[in-house]
């Protein structure tokens, strides 16, 4: 696959009106993950941050873009503002690629060789009031 095939599209759900999000910061976020089939549907993965999609809670997931994620995610996330709600398309090659991840059965399942789409709300930086 050429990289010029392989990059990561950010459709904006709500725009943000906070800074842009760096790679200097931990950010707070609530997270949806699903596994983006060839028709552009959506399967859900099982895993998620938010009560309304199958969570036991709502709860936040906090990261550092380039800080131990998938390129996809940081790549995504740099292109967003904090307060910023968007649908991230992470092409396979920039996901777990060839490796699947979780369990069949378990809580969570992504394929091997999966296209991901996140619906991921940056909600500021991590220790930050709201």
């Amino acid at each position: 696959m050429s990289s010029s095939q392989a990059s990561v599209i950010v459709e904006t759900i709500s725009p943000g009106v906070g800074p842009p999000v760096t790679t200097a910061n931990r950010y707070r976020s609530t997270v949806t993950l699903y596994i983006e089939n060839a028709d552009k549907s959506k399967t859900p993965s099982g895993w998620s941050t938010r009560k309304e999609d199958g969570a036991d809670k709502d709860t936040t997931f906090a990261f550092q873009p380039g800080v131990g994620l998938i390129e996809g995610w940081s790549q995504g996330v740099l292109q967003m503002k904090e307060g910023e709600r968007a649908w991230l398309h992470v092409p396979a090659a920039m996901g777990y690629g060839g490796s699947p991840m979780g369990s069949r059965g378990g809580a969570f399942y992504i394929p091997a060789n999966s296209d991901l789409l996140f619906d991921i709300e940056v909600l500021g930086i991590e220790g930050a009031e709201l």
